[in-house]
């Protein structure tokens, strides 16, 4: 996997190339975090606020043509950012359960001081720990990314294909848990400081719902065959790793549907 790897380190030094790799996976990003919107506003209608869901989702929709264009990376991450505004806009509009407990109103980490937070923050850790592992499955090097750039200690790769993952892989099944009610008030801990960390109990509900949405099928995209959801990451690192080896002429990013 050396050469491989040389591949990769050549790619992430070039702005340009690494752009091609990295708007795919933010195009990936903003299409799914569009399709959770339209699930909502599908389903739920005449619980939540149709007006304000469509036009997030119409300012991402907006915004999925810029990116297919993007040639320097820190256009990207504009483009990126205003996508995460609009959808995180609109994040609590999804949540239908306590709202007492569980209400959202801006994205915090380090440390996330409420309930949603507590349960995003953890999520994603889980999926950059399963992206990594993937990663380094195929040969690739999970510590140089494309977009998010070195850094000592960070999976910079693994970050980078998360991205396309946080709305329909972890965001939804956020949602399901609260929506369903299957966490309650009792499953987080609050300290001094004003974090909120999910306790024994609530990381025990948590891990052991995580590990059966994992084991659920759904069809994957480019591939067009029947997959578990923990395979996904896998699948969509060896499709990296096939197209750095010459034999894909693009990145195909994991359009949930």
């Amino acid at each position: 996997n050396v050469l491989l790897r040389r591949t990769q380190y050549r790619i992430a030094d070039n702005p340009e190339e690494s752009c091609r790799i990295s708007r795919n996976m933010i195009f990936g990003k903003l299409f799914n975090a569009r399709w959770s919107i339209e699930r909502t506003r599908r389903d739920h209608g005449l619980r939540v606020d149709a007006d304000k869901l469509s036009a997030a989702s119409c300012q991402i929709h907006a915004l999925l043509p810029q990116v297919k264009e993007a040639s320097a990376p820190n256009h990207l991450r504009g483009l990126e950012g205003v996508g995460a505004n609009a959808y995180f806009g609109v994040f609590d509009e999804m949540i239908l359960g306590d709202k007492t407990v569980f209400s959202f109103k801006t994205r915090n980490r380090r440390p996330p001081l409420d309930e949603v937070n507590a349960l995003l923050s953890f999520a994603y850790s889980l999926l950059a720990h399963n992206c990594a592992s993937a990663l380094e499955s195929v040969g690739l090097d999970s510590y140089v990314g494309f977009l998010h750039r070195d850094r000592p200690g960070r999976t910079s790769l693994a970050l980078d294909l998360m991205e396309e993952f946080r709305p329909c892989m972890a965001d939804r099944f956020i949602l399901t848990l609260i929506n369903n009610r299957m966490l309650k008030a009792s499953d987080f801990d609050r300290s001094e400081s004003g974090a909120v960390l999910l306790n024994d109990s609530g990381r025990k509900s948590f891990l052991e719902s995580w590990q059966k949405k994992k084991q659920e099928t759904i069809t994957h995209p480019f591939l067009n065959e029947k997959l578990p959801w923990g395979l996904i990451p896998y699948v969509q690192a060896l499709l990296l790793a096939r197209y750095l080896r010459g034999d894909l002429d693009a990145y195909p990013p994991f359009l949930w549907k």
